[in-house]
């Protein structure tokens, strides 16, 4: 059984008792942590493909020990410049093992965690948007400020409401002085 499973934003095909190096993970050496974004399961013929991701598919693994990997060098020139820049770069890795890959799995952490912030998030959204509105009643008596910053369908709406004929050849400008 074998699972192709997006993890730090690499997708890895992993198996059980495998060992992976992937981008550091924020996680403590020796805890246990799960990967919810399982994109394929393959257990023999029985092949299941998510649409992007397999709801209740889990795989657990083990972090091992954290470390760097090989150096890399980058040399860069440009020739006839006496342009040449040399560095070096050592990404920083987390040593995994597999230790089960789970089918239909609990996804309750991920969506309650989610969820928690974005219950948060509407009430603030729902004030913020409330006293714009407030706001805006207030300049529609002027019309001055207001109608600058309208749009010309708008203008015509509220030309049509006020009863001034002739808009449909009216440019912005035109509105505007009209419903002034």
């Amino acid at each position: 059984m074998y699972a192709i499973v997006e993890i730090a934003g690499h997708q890895f095909k992993v198996e059980k008792d495998q060992k992976v190096f992937v981008n550091r993970l924020q996680t403590e050496e020796g805890k246990k942590v799960t990967f919810d974004n399982v994109l394929l399961l393959a257990d023999g013929s029985n092949v299941t493909v998510g649409a992007p991701a397999i709801d209740g598919a889990q795989v657990g693994a083990k972090v091992l020990n954290h470390l760097k990997g090989d150096k890399v060098i980058v040399f860069k020139k440009k020739r006839r410049k006496g342009y040449r820049v040399k560095n070096g770069h050592r990404q920083s890795l987390t040593e995994i093992q597999i230790e089960s890959i789970v089918a239909s799995g609990a996804k309750k952490a991920s969506p309650a965690k989610a969820a928690a912030p974005k219950a948060e998030a509407k009430p603030v959204a729902k004030k913020e948007v409330s006293k714009p509105v407030a706001k805006a009643a207030a300049p529609k008596a002027e019309a001055s400020v207001d109608l600058s910053a309208m749009t010309v369908t708008q203008l015509k709406e509220l030309a049509k409401a006020k009863g001034v004929s002739g808009i449909s050849a009216m440019k912005k400008a035109d509105l505007i002085s009209a419903l002034s």
